[in-house]
């Protein structure tokens, strides 16, 4: 999902960026790639080249989504600075407390939060 005031997915941070430099950090207008019916941007070339590669290991887990509510059955918007990587995979939080909640109950939220994602609309457009 776009974000509303940037127009970038996950608010122009660069998603590659949490895996390589362990943080978020703001993409490069001049390294677009649109993918999952958002535009997404880089610090550089080589993170958009390992986007474009594979993304679904990059984009965050739905769509952005925080990974707890969904657990519980809704959405809310994830913030790009409250993450963790699950499964190897990035996922959005709305709350550090929801976080924490969502780390440390592990398999079993994830698999709820799973089922839930398409059924709210946390799923990339494809």
């Amino acid at each position: 999902m776009p974000d509303p005031i940037t127009g970038y997915a996950i608010g122009g941070h660069d998603p590659v960026s949490y895996f390589v430099d362990g943080q978020p950090r703001k993409g490069d207008r001049a390294h677009e790639y649109k993918w999952g019916g958002a535009e997404w941007i880089f610090v550089n070339e080589g993170n958009m080249a390992a986007f474009a590669r594979d993304p679904d290991s990059y984009a965050p887990m739905f769509a952005g989504c925080g990974g707890y509510a969904l657990s519980e059955g809704f959405a809310t918007a994830g913030n790009p600075f409250i993450y963790a990587v699950v499964e190897g995979r990035l996922v959005f939080f709305h709350s550090v407390v929801n976080r924490f909640l969502f780390v440390v109950n592990g398999t079993n939220l994830v698999k709820a939060a799973r089922d839930n994602a398409s059924r709210v609309g946390c799923v990339p457009v494809r």
